[in-house]
């Protein structure tokens, strides 16, 4: 009796196991919404009525659900929304190797395109811009808005931005840097996108040209002229007047236009 209870036991522990892994469905914005898990990281998707061919997403790195008509508006045209939680990694290698995993599950477990459109709102830009130059052959195009394109600027502080120490901090860690080595890095996105140029992957940028925290010249702008001396396409989108508050734009046709024009 004791070896079948045991049976049983394990039996229901196993089953215990398997439902937690399965996907929590919610509901968003009229859409469903399946939460699981990818490597201990928490994640989920956003699942369009009908799926277009071949399961084009887009990729949001960080702050799901902030300004998301954009979102929307592509998930009513058939996209997936995505998002892995990486938050305060500021598109560290560490970052960068979980957002690996992510990709590798959507496109093995869910069918989905092996090139999402990536989508870096603030902070998040570090992200987009990080894992494309890492994976350039599994881009589709990147938009980002009010971006971080140079952690020196931002949360570093460095420049004519007011940066956060708390996030400086921790940013060095989660890199593994001095200051001192911080400083020298050749990895930010300013200082590596030759990758993303030689791939021809479209970039589109949204921006406040009074962005206090995250200053246009040091990040978009320059990203712009440097990215256009390497021979690649980028569109700015500049908001005259707004500071890093609010993101995107009230009407998200420019956005939709330019990820469908490069979806593929």
């Amino acid at each position: 009796m004791n070896i079948i209870k045991s049976f049983v036991l394990v039996a229901l522990l196993s089953t215990v196991a398997l439902l937690a892994a399965e996907p929590v469905k919610s509901a968003w914005h009229g859409f469903d919404r399946l939460d699981f898990q990818v490597d201990g990281r928490k994640c989920f998707i956003v699942v369009p009525k009908t799926a277009s061919a071949g399961k084009p997403w887009i990729w949001r790195t960080e702050f799901f659900g902030h300004e998301p008509q954009g979102d929307i508006a592509l998930i009513e045209k058939g996209f997936h929304a995505a998002y892995v939680d990486v938050t305060n990694m500021y598109g560290a290698p560490v970052a960068l190797d979980i957002m690996d995993k992510f990709h590798a599950h959507l496109v093995n477990e869910y069918g989905l395109s092996t090139k999402p459109t990536l989508e870096g709102f603030s902070r998040g830009g570090l992200f987009t811009l990080n894992w494309a130059a890492r994976n350039p052959d599994k881009v589709s195009c990147i938009y980002n808005d009010a971006p971080v394109c140079d952690f020196k600027s931002w949360p570093g502080g460095k420049g004519k931005g007011k940066g956060s120490a708390g996030d400086w901090k921790n940013c060095l860690k989660v890199y593994n840097l001095t200051e001192e080595q911080a400083l020298a890095y050749k990895l930010n996105p300013v200082d590596n996108l030759e990758p993303l140029a030689k791939a021809k992957i479209a970039l589109l940028h949204v921006a406040g040209d009074a962005d206090k925290t995250v200053p246009i010249d040091e990040n978009t702008r320059l990203v712009e002229s440097r990215y256009k001396a390497l021979g690649g396409e980028i569109v700015v989108i500049v908001k005259p007047g707004v500071d890093h508050h609010p993101h995107s734009l009230v009407d998200p046709k420019p956005i939709v236009d330019f990820v469908l024009a490069h979806t593929k």
